[in-house]
């Protein structure tokens, strides 16, 4: 049909980003909870671009974190744009909330949102940048409709709702196939990645076309600390971005 954007014309090949800017995104379900202005303040100091703030409802996920009170705390500590990742069923009744407590970015689960659409324009109407996710089992075709209406594409690398769980590797393939959609529709949102990132994890999302990687253990619970930590994960992931131009393809299922 006329319109509609078609699987065959994302093959699983990524064309490597020519900037090679990478940002960080510390997320704080890693960090500790009694001193968390420090925490953020910290992740500023060390450079992070944004701060992410996973949103947890009990419900959608098994788990159960912050709500508007948290996002409208962390608003008074830190100008870093406030990412917020809502991991709740039924997110558009949420919206206005998360909107007014501070949020920069609002990001929707597709699993989620019943009226996907719908919510980003409420995001976009609010004065907030929509964002949409995905879960690592959800193929990235169920974003086809939405690439030209966000501002983000959060790619889930490990099932959400606990942090430091190990980095699912079947989903580089499909972070390579949302950077194709993004490219091939001419979008400018970017690519964000969540799960299991680490100095170790960086390459390989990064060669694969990711833009800004979410990290919580690595940098919060690591022992070098932030600010190296920080610094590891943007050195590793801008080198494996910034490989000369090309093709990488990736392995056949």
């Amino acid at each position: 049909m006329p319109g509609l954007l078609d699987i065959n014309a994302f093959p699983v090949y990524h064309t490597f980003p020519m900037t090679g800017i990478i940002k960080i995104a510390p997320s704080i379900l890693s960090a500790d909870y009694a001193r968390l202005a420090e925490a953020v303040e910290e992740a500023e100091a060390a450079g992070a671009d944004y701060i992410h703030v996973d949103v947890m409802d009990g419900h959608f996920v098994p788990n159960i974190t912050v709500g508007p009170a948290v996002v409208r705390a962390l608003r008074r500590v830190t100008e870093l744009p406030l990412d917020v990742h809502l991991m709740i069923s039924e997110p558009a009744r949420y919206l206005p909330a998360f909107a007014e407590a501070g949020a920069d970015i609002l990001t929707v689960h597709v699993e989620a949102a019943r009226h996907l659409h719908r919510a980003l324009q409420q995001i976009r109407e609010l004065g907030v940048r929509p964002g949409v996710t995905l879960n690592p089992a959800t193929p990235a075709m169920s974003i086809s409709e939405v690439v030209n209406d966000v501002d983000i594409v959060l790619v889930m690398t490990v099932n959400p709702g606990f942090g430091g769980q190990p980095f699912i590797e079947n989903t580089v393939r499909k972070i390579a196939q949302v950077r194709d959609m993004l490219d091939c529709s001419g979008s400018a949102a970017e690519l964000e990645v969540d799960g299991g990132i680490s100095p170790e994890t960086a390459g390989r999302v990064a060669a694969a076309g990711a833009t800004v990687l979410v990290a919580g253990h690595a940098i919060f619970g690591s022992a070098e600390g932030v600010a190296a930590s920080v610094k590891r994960i943007r050195d590793t992931a801008t080198a494996a971005a910034r490989q000369p131009a090309g093709r990488t393809k990736l392995a056949p299922r």
